[in-house]
């Protein structure tokens, strides 16, 4: 299978997802529960969830299909896949419910353990970035289609270093982060999709998140970020990995569009 032959069919389905996300968000009317990890979940998540996920087993029958909203699938299973899709139906679910209209439809193609193609939809603005590994990263937007490239700094005191942040996050625990706090911009934004989009397309330069997210959550802004010539990485600068563990939850991660700077000076050690 080669992605760039599936990449159309695969942006299809996250529209179609984003669709179905959109008419329930207009029309104001949505079910929410909270789920055993204290999440919550709407009946948005769960109509995206199940049109991605029937579509993609349609479109590659022989591909597994691993989604937030369907994850209780043992390692000892998982392990044995060297290719499947790792879908979030709906990131930004909090954004959802808050009536923001920051959040995305996520698929990635995952194979060997790394991110091969990735898709993330904004339904609200009906803006589409993808990439495919070793053909970069793309932005399509009111019909026109660009290639993304990230902001590349030249010094890390350059100021001011720009930051992407949620509206939910109390941008002082993401600045104590920082050795030089005060040369650095905030940019409020929703999804964490959207945040590292943001960053892959040269609009900030540095994500990061403190606190519980799931492999979905990265799988395809981690292509995107990095064919753009960024990276996402853990605190300790090491890359993130796939489906290699019981546990699918991802540590706490940065988004990097400059990979060259001292990151491990520009942030504090603790």
């Amino acid at each position: 299978m080669r992605p760039e032959e599936y990449i159309e069919q695969v942006i299809d389905i996250a529209v179609q997802a984003g669709s179905e996300i959109r008419n329930i968000y207009l029309n104001g009317s949505f079910d929410k529960e909270v789920k055993s990890d204290n999440t919550p979940v709407t009946s948005a998540d769960i109509a995206a969830h199940d049109s991605i996920t029937s579509a993609l087993k349609a479109l590659t029958p022989d591909i597994p299909v691993l989604s937030e909203e369907d994850a209780d699938i043992p390692f000892s299973q998982r392990e044995h896949w060297d290719r499947y899709w790792l879908v979030d139906p709906l990131d930004g679910t909090g954004e959802f419910i808050a009536g923001s209209g920051d959040f995305s439809v996520i698929i990635a193609l995952v194979e060997h353990n790394r991110p091969i193609m990735g898709v993330v939809y904004a339904p609200m603005t009906e803006v589409c970035y993808y990439a495919i590994a070793g053909l970069g990263a793309y932005k399509r937007d009111e019909g026109s289609e660009v290639r993304i490239v990230s902001r590349q700094l030249s010094d890390s005191a350059e100021p001011p270093l720009k930051l992407a942040v949620s509206r939910r996050q109390d941008p002082q625990s993401v600045l104590k982060l920082f050795n030089q706090p005060k040369h650095c911009e905030l940019i409020v934004l929703g999804g964490a999709a959207l945040k590292s989009c943001l960053i892959a397309e040269g609009k900030a330069d540095c994500y990061v998140r403190i606190g519980p997210t799931g492999e979905w959550d990265t799988g395809a802004a981690q292509i995107i970020i990095e064919e753009a010539g960024g990276q996402i990485m853990d605190l300790e600068l090491q890359p993130l990995s796939y489906n290699e563990r019981e546990s699918l939850e991802n540590p706490n991660f940065i988004v990097v569009g400059s990979p060259h700077l001292e990151w491990d000076e520009i942030l504090i050690n603790e």
